[in-house]
């Protein structure tokens, strides 16, 4: 099975509360790969990549986790950058440099390449809904997916980039109308139903499309929506250093655990898998948070 994700690859650099400045391999999409591919999942990323030092460093990363890379060739453009500030409690908001720079640049053509006929699943969001012109690239390739592959959406939502809310929910609908699952965070909800309930405003997005929404809220339970019930998943105490790349990992370690069971798009009806994979996604998200920068596990690692 052929795990497709779509979207940003870029540096972050971590500005810590004493001052000090990492630079660290990141963006969603980036994270979510590696950690498919640490997990055991064939897995073919594709966004753009820089020839610069950055870049080098980021295409390191996930050809040594195993990554097959949707883009090989490098482009010519800078690496995409995030100012990641941590607060005392390790929580990151962002800031985005990417005008002129390597990620936004992913054409129809990069897409249809990449998306070889033993996908199965596709994985897009984040910047990939934002930055022009891979933006409407992701979009046209989801309109394009064929009916047995499973479309999973993580938003991921990042105001700062965000320069047109309205346009930017216009195409978040479009594609959730075809989206199979879709992992949405609480600081989503926030953006998206500014002022509504959180698990009122998770709920109504299964009436957009989706089969399946996970709502993971931080340090509370994860909550697994259909329309033919519901599961709440205990997330457990961890020690955390930084919740750098936590969503992703989970998003990340939940296709993994389907993929791992041998499920497809005709089983998201199963409550019960449903709840196993989320399980052990919080699992996968725990371990990630328990290291610095965005370091999911490896199979080994997992209980």
């Amino acid at each position: 099975m052929n795990v497709v994700v779509a979207g940003e690859a870029l540096v972050d650099l971590i500005l810590r509360p004493d001052g000090s400045i990492a630079a660290i391999p990141g963006g969603g999409p980036f994270n979510a790969a590696r950690t498919l591919a640490r997990l055991g999942i064939g897995t073919v990323f594709l966004g753009g990549i820089s020839a610069d030092r950055f870049g080098q460093q980021l295409r390191s990363r996930l050809e040594d986790d195993g990554v097959h890379l949707g883009m090989p060739e490098p482009s010519a453009l800078p690496t995409t950058l995030a100012l990641a500030e941590l607060d005392a409690g390790g929580a990151a908001s962002y800031r985005f440099y990417f005008e002129g720079t390597a990620a936004p640049e992913v054409s129809p053509a990069d897409a249809h390449a990449a998306a070889t006929a033993d996908m199965q699943i596709l994985h897009v969001g984040t910047l990939g809904l934002v930055f022009e012109p891979m933006a409407t690239t992701m979009e046209g390739l989801v309109a394009d997916l064929g009916d047995a592959v499973l479309l999973f959406v993580d938003p991921n939502c990042r105001p700062l980039t965000i320069r047109d809310r309205d346009a930017y929910i216009a195409r978040l609908h479009r594609v959730l109308r075809r989206a199979d699952v879709v992992k949405v965070s609480g600081d989503d909800l926030d953006y998206l139903s500014p002022g509504s309930d959180r698990l009122a405003a998770a709920r109504a997005l299964l009436e957009l499309g989706p089969s399946v929404v996970l709502f993971t809220d931080g340090a509370e339970a994860v909550h697994v929506l259909t329309a033919a019930g519901e599961e709440s998943v205990p997330v457990p105490s961890v020690d955390v250093v930084d919740t750098v790349g936590a969503g992703d990992s989970f998003g990340g370690g939940f296709l993994a655990t389907w993929v791992d069971a041998g499920r497809t798009r005709s089983d998201l009806h199963d409550l019960a898998a449903l709840r196993a994979a989320a399980e052990r996604a919080v699992v996968v998200a725990g371990i990630t948070c328990t290291r610095a920068g965005a370091e999911p596990p490896t199979l080994a690692e997992l209980p």
